[in-house]
Parts: structure tokens; sequence; C-alpha cells
């Protein structure tokens, strides 16, 4: 192969890494586990305030989600509920602030259909 021919390869590589890149906007805010019994909120504390204007909740394992709490830079907090059951892997749909804000901690409140199940918290880089 000529060098030409790898350097066009080579960059035409690159161009479709950064649309792929780009076409997926999410990012995860965070991580937490759910209890079978618990009655108290599964903290997920940002060390970085993260700009989002939605969130999206995702099931690691089966559980019944009632709520999420998120609190922002200025102090301010937006109660988003869910009240349904999650199967393993089910997102939920985006949830939106109407406009973007700075999140600085999320309080995920339900129980697990098992001893524990993962929660994982998306945000959305843009509109």
């Amino acid at each position: 192969m000529s060098k030409k021919s790898l350097i066009v390869g080579a960059a035409i590589s690159a161009l479709m890494f950064v649309s792929n890149v780009q076409a997926d906007d999410k990012f995860t805010l965070g991580r937490t586990l759910l209890l079978e019994h618990g009655k108290h909120a599964a903290k997920i504390p940002l060390l970085v305030c993260r700009n989002t204007n939605a969130i999206q909740i995702k099931a690691e394992k089966g559980l019944k989600l009632r709520k999420a709490v998120v609190k922002f830079q200025n102090g301010e907090s937006k109660t988003i509920n869910f009240y349904r059951d999650f199967d393993k892997d089910e997102h939920s749909s985006w949830r939106y602030f109407g406009k973007r804000r700075c999140v600085k901690s999320i309080n995920v409140y339900g129980n697990s259909e098992s001893s524990k199940a993962g929660v994982r918290v998306y945000g959305k880089e843009k509109n």
C-alpha cells in the first residue's frame, strides 16, 4: 500500500469516528444502587457540576422507581416523578428541565426487585 492511500484511509477513519461521537450526545451523570427495602434516597453526588438540560434513568436490574430529585448549583432542586416499574436495561424517556442547568447531585428514590439494583443517570450534551 502506498503512503498516500494509508493517509487517506486514516483520515476517513478519523472522520467516521468523529461523526459517531457527535451522534451520541448523552453522558453518565452518575450511578447508584437501590436496595430491596430502601426507604432513603440513593445519593449521587457530583464532584464537578455538570451542565445538562435533561436526565434519563437506566435500570441495570428490575426495580420500582418513585422519583429523582435533582439539585442544581444555585441551590434550587427539581423533583421528577416516575412511579413505575423498570425491567433490566430499560431506559426512561428524557425528562427536561426547560433550560440547561448545572447539576450538583441527584437523589434517587425507589426499591429493587431483588437485593439490590444499579441505576445509571444520563445527561445530554446538546438540546
